[in-house]
């Protein structure tokens, strides 16, 4: 296989679950983390490396090594494996995305913002979702009509803050997340809430379901949840441990244990949660978004425009989902033909933001 992103939790997992089912890594592409990636390299053996810079590269002793988006693309091009996981953050990822697949590769997706932006134009049947929530779906659905979709929210870094307090809350703050440690974008994204506007469009992409929701279940061990047309419901449940998805996402039948079994005794109870637009501003946008869902590019560029800012100081916590709204108004009428337009979209929003 070939790994993007492999320095970062998904990445690491994923290599762990490639040396316990002895699958080849062809290839490490990672960012600014040299002395994980080194390990990496020591442990894995690549045919090939990528890193973010120039000058990273230089630090790298090893005779296939690459740099920037166009090392990304290179090595997708030159490599054999039959599969790509795609772990990078943000709108970065779109392009590796598209390149797999017009490689004919399968593409296990970790990389939320491919499907966000350009999900129309991206053919999902190449698509092995690594979401832990969309794993659960897939893992759900039984050849029965669907009636609705629901995935699950942990409620992020402020799920129990009081509402007046959250526009103020610092960067500190807000990578604090009650459930687990993740990546700065990620943690960001889940106190907003804006992780699942991107996770509804996801499944919008990869199962056509129009009917989908999200409610707020505190413990992360329900992922997702499939109403069917004879008024059943099932739910995914299992402990949050990423190699689960990872690991089907690669071999997609498993006949041994992947992860501990439930104690439902220790579990106790389970509570469901609205997703209130009060504490989650963006959320007001839910069901125009599904509705328009190629406006996923703008949500896209205008919340990474917007978590730069956040980061850098310029604007408050809740400028974040402020700065995303205006941006999905003031461009609600543009509808991308094709990826060109995706990415042509993309800069036009980043240019309107940094302006804000």
């Amino acid at each position: 296989m070939v790994l993007l992103g492999s320095t970062g939790s998904i990445g690491v997992n994923t290599l762990v679950v490639a040396e316990r089912f002895n699958i080849e890594v062809e290839a490490l592409v990672a960012g600014n983390n040299i002395s994980l990636l080194k390990e990496q390299i020591a442990r894995f053996k690549p045919r090939y490396v990528c890193v973010s810079t120039k000058e990273l590269a230089d630090k790298i002793d090893h005779p296939g090594v690459f740099w920037g988006e166009e090392g990304i693309l290179n090595i997708i091009g030159l490599s054999d494996s039959e599969i790509v996981v795609n772990a990078l953050v943000g709108f970065l990822g779109l392009k590796p995305t598209v390149a797999a697949i017009k490689e004919g590769k399968v593409v296990a997706l970790a990389n939320k913002e491919s499907l966000v932006a350009a999900g129309a134009f991206i053919d999902s049947s190449r698509i092995r979702p690594i979401d832990s929530e969309h794993f659960a779906l897939w893992y759900l659905l039984n050849g029965r009509m669907v009636k609705k979709m629901v995935i699950t929210a942990s409620g992020g870094a402020f799920r129990n803050w009081p509402v007046d307090k959250i526009v103020n809350a610092s960067l500190e703050d807000a990578l604090r997340h009650p459930n687990w440690c993740m990546g700065p974008k990620i943690t960001i994204d889940s106190a907003t809430m804006i992780n699942k506007l991107f996770e509804l469009l996801e499944a919008r992409w990869l199962f056509g379901c129009k009917n989908i929701d999200a409610v707020i279940e505190t413990k992360s061990i329900v992922h997702a949840l499939v109403e069917f047309v004879d008024g059943v419901t099932t739910a995914q449940m299992s402990v949050p441990d990423m190699k689960l998805p990872i690991t089907y996402a690669l071999m997609q039948e498993i006949d041994e244990e992947i992860l501990e079994s439930l104690d439902l005794l220790k579990l106790g109870r389970l509570e469901f949660g609205k997703i209130a637009p009060e504490r989650y501003p963006v959320w007001k946008i839910k069901d125009d978004l599904l509705e328009n869902p190629k406006l996923g590019v703008v949500v896209n560029s205008a919340n990474e425009s917007a978590i730069k800012k956040f980061m850098d100081g310029a604007i408050p916590f809740g400028g974040i989902s402020k700065l995303v709204l205006e941006a999905y108004n003031h461009f609600h009428d543009v509808e991308p033909d094709g990826l060109d337009d995706v990415f042509s979209i993309d800069k036009e929003v980043r240019r309107w933001c940094e302006k804000r």
